[in-house]
């Protein structure tokens, strides 16, 4: 499902517009986005958690030239289902 194909889903379940949905949808968006930037960590109860990790830097090879190079230090996105969520997926169907 891509962010489309999600729009047209929510639309149709709330039964509002496909334009009213994809502003509901990006906000959502948004909102997950600005969280993480600032470092907070945003809890669904029952789908997942969201958060920003730092990794840090460490020595890297460019596969190209075999020169090593640094790697900067940075944050990077991480996703933590949530245990409602696990549940769903596992009763799936092969």
């Amino acid at each position: 499902m891509n962010k489309g194909e999600l729009i047209d889903q929510v639309a149709a379940d709330a039964g509002i517009t496909k334009a009213a949905a994809k502003v509901a949808v990006e906000s959502v968006f948004g909102s997950i986005t600005k969280a993480m930037k600032k470092g907070d960590r945003v809890q669904i109860v029952g789908f997942g958690s969201f958060e920003s990790r730092k990794r840090q830097g460490r020595k890297g090879i460019n596969p190209s030239t075999g020169e090593s190079i640094r790697i900067k230090t940075q944050f990077v996105p991480k996703f933590s289902a949530g245990k409602g969520l696990k549940d769903e997926v596992a009763k799936r169907k092969k």
